[in-house]
């Protein structure tokens, strides 16, 4: 592990509840704060913690990308966390994949588990990601001097505003320099893009916690061919479907999202 990565990964906490902490894990490009919505959403019963997974946002990079590792680094956070016992557990794609491997690694931190949108095995979704990762490194970052310009450059790759607006959260501008830069680790994900989308390390290990696997109804994300992997490694599985979400359930149907997460955390 290099110097880079022990220092803690960053997070926001939103709320004071006195319950178990829930704890989010964002996905591929994304940062803790996607999850302000729902955090908010679940005041003033629970204390969200947001973080920022390994090599995005403002927490620290990495050599490679592995699960292993960024679990490793998930789970010391958790420690301090859990220090009044286990906490709730959100993860969405990448980060879903993250918090099956700390659960599976340290199953006493972990009360429910909760896996957004993704399988414990590959997604075969290499393609896309690979697509935006390049995208985002050919732009000319010494050329540009405002968000909206990078917009307008990003566009010829990008024709979804919406996707442009995620993907350029990460762009950030150095208030010494003024000169714009990336926050997650490109260079890094591109090249080891085929972990990322692959299998996650379960050393035959299972997780005997109550577990709710969201799937949106419109991705491709979760298919029948994931459900033996996901009962094998998570016996106490519990799948929601939400209609008219793809693959960002929590931004795309906000509202059902966190029914469902709310009802889940409370009743299970």
């Amino acid at each position: 592990m290099s110097e880079q990565t022990t220092r803690p990964l960053a997070q926001t906490v939103i709320g004071e509840g006195e319950g178990r902490p829930v704890v989010f894990c964002h996905g591929l490009l994304g940062r803790g704060r996607n999850f302000t919505g729902i955090a908010k959403a679940l005041q003033p019963e629970f204390r969200c913690v947001l973080l920022d997974m390994p090599d995005h946002g403002r927490s620290p990079w990495t050599d490679r990308i592995d699960y292993a590792t960024a679990a490793d680094l998930l789970v010391q956070q958790l420690r301090v966390l859990a220090v009044d016992g286990p906490v709730h557990l959100v993860g969405h794609s990448m980060g879903g994949k993250t918090a099956m491997t700390a659960a599976l690694a340290a199953p006493d931190l972990v009360d429910r588990l909760v896996v957004v949108d993704i399988s414990p095995t590959g997604s075969g979704e290499v393609s896309q990601f690979e697509h935006l990762l390049s995208a985002l490194l050919e732009l000319d970052l010494g050329a540009i001097t405002s968000h909206g310009q990078a917009d307008r450059m990003l566009a010829t790759a990008v024709d979804s505003p919406a996707l442009r607006g995620f993907l350029l959260q990460n762009l950030r501008r150095d208030p010494a320099t003024q000169a714009f830069g990336w926050q997650p680790n490109l260079e890094v994900l591109l090249r080891d893009l085929d972990v990322v989308t692959g299998d996650i390390p379960h050393q035959d290990r299972t997780f005997e916690g109550p577990v709710l696997w969201i799937a949106g109804g419109d991705s491709p994300y979760i298919a029948t061919e994931h459900e033996g992997p996901m009962r094998a490694l998570f016996p106490r599985t519990v799948q929601v479907t939400v209609k008219g979400a793809g693959h960002w359930v929590h931004s795309e149907q906000p509202d059902a999202f966190t029914a469902t997460l709310r009802h889940f955390l409370r009743h299970s």
